[in-house]
Parts: structure tokens; C-alpha cells; sequence
């Protein structure tokens, strides 16, 4: 790889984000994370830049995107406050337009539920869970994959993840996967 693409990941100290920085820095991609808390970071990394700062403020999202060239977005719902998703992806996609950005994948949950899936019992119950009682959140991730839906310009991947679990031997599984 000459000059590998620069990968701005968002949510790189969850349970997700923090394995897809690991296997980036892994395959040579220079990676940049927004993080609210630093101090969460296991490993530090030179190849990690950190933009400490938080989803909700534009400006740390253009500070985040600046020079990067795909966009992963792995960031969890902080605890608490109000459902986020639909604002966040609409303020990525905006600066991701403005910095002529247009690559993005989206890390989302099992959850949400879309007219094509072919969800196992256990998965349609869980999903089912979470609209009875996280009911605000999962309008809004709804909302999130309606404006997917109808962005035409970006070229985006949305991957639900039905379960994750901090396990070590899981964990090794998954770089012994993310290695292949």
C-alpha cells in the first residue's frame, strides 16, 4: 500500500470501535479517534491520533474528518441523555459533504429492525426488548436509517451487530477472524 487512506473512527474506546482501531493499525492505516475519554484508551498507539471531544459538537467532528478519507462510526448512545443518532449521522454526513469525504460505515446494534430482515426468534425478541423499553432510542435509530436511505451522495455501509460481548476468548477469536 503507498499511501493508505486515513480512517476517522468515532467511538474507538467501545466495545467495537476499539477492535476495528486495533486491526486498522494492524493493516498500516494511519487512524484518528474522537473520544471523550482519553484516559479510557488500553494501548497507547502512535499511529492514533486523538481528537478528544464529544460526538454532539460539530466542530470536533470537522477537526476529527480533516485529511481522513473513510469514516467509521461506532459511538454508543451516552447514558442518560436524550437519543442522538439521527442528529450525530446528519452532522458527520453534512462535514463529510463540506470535506468531500465519501466513504462511511456505520456500526449500529441488532435492534433495529428493517422491513427485509430475517431475524432468528432470539434476535426478533431482543429487538423487541429494546423498542418496549428504549422506545425514544429506537425511533431515533430509525430515523438514522431513513436518512441513510435517502443520501445519495455518500457511499455507506451500515453493519448491525446483534450481540457483543467482552469474553477473552471471543475477543481472541475476533482478531484471529480480523487476521484472516
Amino acid at each position: 500500500m503507498d499511501r493508505p487512506y486515513k480512517i476517522a473512527i468515532i467511538g474507538g474506546t467501545g466495545k467495537v470501535g476499539k477492535h476495528i482501531a486495533t486491526h486498522a493499525i494492524q493493516k498500516g492505516y494511519p487512524v484518528r479517534m474522537l473520544v471523550r475519554s482519553p484516559e479510557k484508551l488500553l494501548h497507547k498507539n502512535n499511529a492514533i491520533e486523538i481528537v478528544k471531544g464529544q460526538v454532539q459538537d460539530i466542530e470536533n467532528i470537522r477537526e476529527l474528518l480533516k485529511d481522513c478519507q473513510v469514516v467509521i462510526n461506532t459511538f454508543g448512545q451516552p447514558p442518560k441523555e436524550e437519543p442522538i443518532y439521527s442528529k450525530v449521522t446528519t452532522n458527520i454526513f453534512k462535514v463529510m459533504k463540506e470535506l468531500n469525504i465519501n466513504r462511511y460505515i456505520g456500526v449500529s446494534g441488532g435492534s433495529l429492525t428493517i422491513k427485509e430482515d430475517k431475524k432468528s426468534m432470539k434476535n426478533r425478541f431482543g429487538a423487541k426488548i429494546f423498542e418496549v423499553f428504549l422506545s425514544k432510542m429506537m425511533k431515533d435509530k430509525k430515523l438514522e436509517w431513513e436518512f441513510l436511505l435517502n443520501n445519495k451522495q455518500i457511499k455507506w455501509t451500515l453493519i448491525r451487530l446483534p450481540f457483543v460481548k467482552e469474553v477473552l476468548s471471543q475477543m481472541l477469536g475476533w482478531y484471529n477472524l480480523l487476521a484472516r
